[in-house]
């Protein structure tokens, strides 16, 4: 049976909070601050929807103990009452490495094998029936979200006071030999590359994330961060990169032109299937008119996930409706705009029309890529890392330590201003600070066995 340390709330909170612990879903907010609600239910999505992604499945399956933890830390820092897992059916080894050590008020959910379940909202309706109305939290319905990876960062950051200094991500695609690995904060994507042996094809390109959600990657020194995903790699003329690569120019023309007004992105929306005004081919249907519409309409833009549904699903002209609500979200946070709508009645049919992953890849041409990129342990460690001041929410780390400084992994290097939204910043490796920027730390590795030269202004809280 899985045991917890007896802990009150606010000293979970400090420790994760010290130890730089952030979503590790994509959004990157500080999970601290999330601790610091009172929920009913706290809920792991381990959904891991998007194709070629494989990480939180075997994390849930090697750390299953570590998971469990986090969650009962979770769960006793907001005071909710019951626990849930959120699984897909397929990921049938962690679901049995997980059973027989589910404590009381602990459950698994599982989920069928559809896209996006990985959008907290979807997952929360389909794990507890519950719908968050748009543009609010998973909070206002008593429910607090943490993915896989997040939740076991937690349970070492409260037991071990271990700071984030490693991300788990995916290497996918078009390489020799797919792989899922752990490397230290601020490794460059290239080296993750060469770990995976490099492309299988002659026309390379990269995707920083999923095929759906993730973007475009240019510059494969781009580092690794806390919310860093995966690294696909896709020939350059393959539609998602085809795609990636369309001017803004373009899709409005194609939505000016082409649209038909078939509705059908409207009807295989996630979150206006579940009650959400959002209805995508209006807001084609504004673009084409310089956005003569009701303004609930335009604004319900906010509310939209980006899932990309519409974009490579639904549409069967090629319109990018989620491109067009990426432009309109943009201007109207530019405005200080906020959506007030109310949730409205379910789709009846929503669950008939939820999108199955098998389609989706086959759909995206996505089939030869998608290899199941076993967990592997690696010694390598990076000869130089550079760190972001800013992998999260809020306002970016300020640096505590200076050029020339010896530091060691896990030593705070950049803190957050008292009362500010952030997360401080460690040292992934040992070595010694050779850059200390606007927006970044950069440390290369020594190979000497010393210590730090001297007491960093950086003080980490413990207990």
């Amino acid at each position: 049976m899985t045991r917890i340390l007896d802990l009150d709330a606010g000293l979970i909170r400090r420790r994760v909070a010290a130890a730089g612990v952030v979503g590790a879903g994509g959004a990157g907010f500080p999970t601290h601050v999330k601790l610091n609600a009172s929920a009913e239910i706290y809920l792991v999505n381990g959904a891991e929807c998007e194709p070629l992604l494989k990480v939180d499945q075997q994390m849930a399956d090697e750390q299953a103990e570590w998971l469990i933890k986090g969650l009962l830390y979770g769960m006793a820092a907001t005071g909710a009452a019951e626990g849930i897992i959120a699984l897909k059916a397929k990921y049938q080894a962690a679901i049995d490495r997980l059973t027989p050590l589910l404590p009381e008020r602990v459950r698994l959910h599982i989920l069928p094998d559809i896209y996006p379940a990985g959008d907290e909202v979807i997952t929360i309706w389909l794990a507890t029936g519950r719908r968050v109305p748009p543009a609010q939290l998973p909070l206002s319905i008593g429910v607090v979200v943490s993915n896989v990876q997040t939740l076991i960062n937690v349970a070492r950051a409260v037991e071990l006071e271990q700071p984030v200094t490693q991300r788990t991500l995916t290497v996918n695609g078009a390489v020799r030999q797919p792989l899922t690995l752990s490397l230290p904060l601020g490794t460059p994507l290239r080296e993750a590359l060469a770990l995976a042996g490099g492309c299988t094809v002659s026309n390379p390109a990269f995707i920083n994330g999923g095929p759906m959600m993730g973007h475009l990657l240019d510059d494969l020194d781009e580092p690794v961060t806390k919310t860093t995903g995966g690294l696909l790699v896709l020939p350059e003329d393959h539609l998602l990169i085809r795609r990636r690569r369309q001017s803004m120019d373009t899709v409005l023309a194609m939505a000016r032109s082409v649209c038909e007004q078939c509705t059908l992105c409207t009807e295989l929306c996630p979150r206006h299937m579940i009650g959400h005004e959002l209805p995508p081919h209006l807001i084609v249907r504004a673009t084409n008119y310089q956005h003569i519409a009701q303004p609930s309409v335009l604004l319900s833009a906010l509310t939209c996930s980006e899932c990309g549904i519409c974009e490579a699903y639904a549409c069967p002209v090629e319109i990018s409706p989620m491109r067009l609500n990426q432009a309109l979200k943009g201007r109207l946070r530019a405005e200080g705009a906020r959506y007030e709508g109310e949730l409205r009645a379910a789709d009846p049919m929503a669950e008939y029309r939820l999108l199955p992953v098998s389609r989706l890849i086959s759909r995206l041409e996505l089939q030869a890529f998608n290899h199941k990129a076993p967990m592997q342990v690696t010694d390598d460690a990076p000869r130089e890392v550079s760190l972001p001041l800013r992998q999260h929410i809020g306002v970016a780390a300020e640096p505590c330590v200076g050029v020339g400084q010896t530091v060691v992994a896990g030593q705070c290097i950049a803190s957050i201003p008292e009362g500010q939204l952030g997360v401080p910043l460690h040292a992934s490796i040992d070595g010694q600070v050779i850059e200390v920027g606007i927006s970044h730390i950069r440390i290369a590795a020594s190979t000497a066995d010393t210590l730090s030269q001297g007491e960093s202004p950086c003080i980490t809280p413990s207990a």
